[in-house]
């Protein structure tokens, strides 16, 4: 009696077949990378300030004090959102009167924009943000559109799971790559925000959530590219939504899921494409390859059922699952907070989010040497110790040591990005085969909370732009201590059943308990009898 694995092991591992399917998947997901992080350029927020009207009868003087000043980061700037009251110092200008000089600009009275507002177009001819004026009373709707685009994301996880079980993998693969990409053409006719952000929830929901690292990082690189050189949101978008159209002769070469279709019973095009598979290989087919008897045997021997409230079962696994929860949504934080704020740091906005996506590269090595030789807990914790530390650092660089606090950024990025990477590993040998995918599912749902939470710490810089850093950096270093307090699984036997999990002795500060110390001091010795 056969599996799935054992019928097609005459196809070798990684043929000629299986590297061509898994570049045609990658190379399906690079949008992924546009997608994910193209609200950085498409709401970007822009210097601006109170708009005079050219109609308003001022001299020079007064048009240039027109706006309040206040203090940011330490220097004198224009007040983003306030203005003098634009009745009074056109009389004090129809006076002749000086601003200064003659009047208290300290005591005069101020008002909010009321004919709109100048964006600087030093960085971007425009945004969802210049278009509808997403600033000042209205600056909450940014980090809501970020967070709303997560949503989507999470809401199609779920979505596409169940899809893809009920109507096959590539249907649901090239139907979610039609959503996202429909959707953002979409998106380039909105005629106001909330348009704009319905159509980002669903271009979310589209967004496949499994992926290549490396690919996504590929998308990720080149949107600064595009964005330097397409500086008009809406061209941007345009722009983003090829490679999606150029995904769509992939639907010729990419062939189902043959254990999908062995699933469904549809033995015979399942065998077409293990033939064809087995052709490009060069390696001899077998004459049956899938045989109904053998499947029919197996089909009864259903796996026992799981549930949700299992990974709460006892104390000791209640809180694992919980320790796990707190590690990837608070690593989600920061991951996705530090790749947000990239075009926030000083310097170029263009750079600076490359450089944010380049370290990643790094970062995702580190990770794979250290889960190569070293105990998990202390790895993970490591890294996590190294990103918060660096990030509650930002705080004592002066802030025209604009090179220093960007490296520090960056430095904190690989620290969490490392651990990020590590935590699929780590999360999948805590738990027992039967709750395995269910352990991952759910830690996974938890690192999509993060995401959701995470645009609302870079809306924190705009009120002090050390703050972000402080918490971003105190939850890190938090969740490191935290992660000492895990069971080690480095070099250990994976649990088989939930009661082997429940023997793992996850907290090391404690004492033994008194039965286990008796057992070590008069341990038992079985005689057995012939």
């Amino acid at each position: 009696m056969r599996d799935y694995d054992e019928a097609t092991a005459f196809l070798g591992e990684w043929g000629p077949f299986q590297r061509l399917i898994f570049f045609l998947l990658s190379a399906s997901i690079i949008p992924n990378g546009f997608n994910g992080m193209s609200v950085v350029f498409l709401a970007g927020t822009p210097e601006h300030r109170c708009r005079v009207p050219d109609t308003a009868n001022l001299s020079s003087a007064w048009r240039n004090h027109s706006v309040p000043r206040r203090l940011q980061d330490g220097q004198e700037v224009p007040h983003s959102c306030r203005r003098y009251r634009l009745e009074a110092i056109s009389n004090f200008s129809a006076l002749g009167l000086e601003p200064g000089r003659d009047v208290d600009l300290e005591q005069l009275e101020q008002e909010s924009c009321l004919d709109g507002w100048e964006f600087s177009q030093d960085v971007y001819l425009s945004t969802i943000v210049t278009e509808w004026n997403l600033v000042c009373e209205q600056d909450w709707k940014t980090p809501l559109t970020s967070s709303l685009f997560f949503v989507g994301v999470l809401l199609g996880s779920f979505v596409s799971g169940q899809l893809s079980d009920r109507f096959g993998r590539k249907n649901v693969l090239f139907a979610t790559m039609a959503v996202q990409t429909g959707f953002s053409f979409l998106q380039i006719f909105s005629i106001n925000w909330e348009m704009f952000t319905v159509l980002f929830v669903i271009v979310g929901m589209g967004q496949i959530s499994n992926y290549v690292v490396a690919f996504i990082l590929v998308g990720y690189m080149l949107l600064p590219l595009f964005a330097y050189f397409i500086r008009d949101w809406r061209k941007l978008l345009l722009a983003l939504t090829v490679p999606g159209v150029l995904c769509v002769p992939l639907w010729w070469f990419i062939p189902e899921s043959p254990r999908w279709l062995v699933s469904q019973r549809r033995l015979k095009e399942a065998e077409d494409i293990i033939q064809k598979a087995a052709k490009m290989n060069n390696v001899a087919v077998p004459v049956v390859i899938f045989d109904p008897v053998e499947l029919q045997e197996l089909k009864p021997l259903k796996q026992q059922k799981v549930f949700i409230l299992d990974l709460f079962r006892t104390r000791n696994i209640a809180t694992i699952t919980t320790m796990s929860l707190l590690l990837w949504m608070l690593t989600s934080v920061g991951y996705f907070a530090l790749s947000l704020n990239s075009p926030n740091l000083h310097g170029d906005a263009y750079l600076n989010c490359f450089l944010s996506a380049l370290i990643e590269v790094p970062a995702y090595i580190t990770a794979w040497l250290l889960l190569r030789t070293l105990p998990r807990r202390y790895i993970i914790a490591g890294v996590l110790f190294l990103g918060g530390g660096v990030l509650l650092l930002i705080q004592l660089v002066p802030a025209d040591y604009d090179f220093l606090s960007i490296g520090l950024v960056m430095l904190g990025k690989f620290g969490i990005t490392s651990a990020f990477s590590m935590l699929y590993v780590f999360t999948a040998e805590l738990y027992p085969t039967l709750v395995r995918n269910m352990a991952v599912g759910i830690t996974s749902m938890a690192s999509r909370v993060g995401s959701i939470i995470a645009p609302y710490f870079v809306y924190l810089g705009a009120y002090n732009r050390v703050l972000p850093y402080i918490l971003m950096g105190s939850l890190t270093i938090l969740i490191g201590i935290i992660t000492l307090f895990f069971p080690e699984t480095f070099g250990m036997v994976l649990p088989e059943s939930l009661e082997q999990m429940q023997k793992v002795k996850w907290f090391r500060a404690g004492e033994k308990t008194r039965n286990s110390m008796d057992n070590e001091e008069n341990p038992k010795v079985l005689i057995t009898a012939f």
